[in-house]
């Protein structure tokens, strides 16, 4: 007797692994498991995104992330190892901006940079907006990887430095122009805008380009 009950606890299936992979089979049997968790991965990064607009960066929770998701803690950290990660991938995803700003190339540089900084600013000017872009600056200080993909988003990097070097070829900036110096500037100038809200007309956004591209024309 004691050899048929070893037996039997040897063919007995282990309930665990069974628990586990329910969730990969639908109702009929059917295996769903990378098409369940690909819709999972994206009700989270939606929920991410409705979440850290709703309630900026510092309220935002794993747990009400879950929530809203409709799925686990575990299944978030399956992905994502902290909640600076999350809205990092977010941003890459183009889950908080409907679009990266891209820098227009209509031929003239002057023109170019103040449709794009009318573009950004008008984003910063709702208040939404201007909520979303204070709360992934204080994210940025706890996760350097957002401010990254931040800069990114804004144009700041690949856009804004290509379009300066379509300047250069075309003669509207000089050779030796300083053309990351004058992204970077630009880019702290709106963040600072968005932190100190104040407000940007036509006239200011004139004035930054005259300080910023004065130097950098050719002579």
């Amino acid at each position: 007797m004691p050899e048929q009950a070893a037996d039997v606890s040897k063919q007995a299936p282990d309930v665990s692994e069974q628990a586990a992979g329910v969730d990969e089979r639908t109702a009929s049997g059917h295996r769903q498991g990378p098409v369940r968790s690909e819709a999972a991965r994206v009700a989270v990064l939606q929920a991410t995104s409705k979440l850290f607009a709703e309630r900026g960066y510092e309220r935002l929770t794993m747990e009400g992330v879950a929530s809203e998701a409709g799925v686990s803690k575990q299944t978030i950290y399956r992905w994502w190892p902290s909640k600076g990660a999350l809205v990092s991938d977010c941003l890459l995803q183009g889950q908080l901006f409907p679009d990266r700003f891209t820098v227009p190339n209509s031929g003239e540089l002057r023109r170019d940079l103040t449709a794009w900084l009318d573009t950004i600013l008008a984003l910063l000017g709702q208040p939404q907006g201007e909520l979303l872009v204070r709360s992934l600056i204080a994210a940025s200080v706890e996760n350097a990887d957002i401010g990254r993909r931040l800069h990114e988003s804004l144009g700041a990097s690949q856009s804004l430095t290509e379009r300066f070097q379509i300047a250069i070829a075309d003669g509207q900036l000089a050779p030796d122009a300083r053309l990351e110096e004058i992204g970077e500037a630009i880019i702290g100038a709106l963040l600072l805008r968005a932190l100190s809200r104040s407000e940007s007309n036509a006239g200011s956004i004139q004035r930054l380009l005259d300080a910023l591209l004065g130097p950098a024309l050719p002579a």
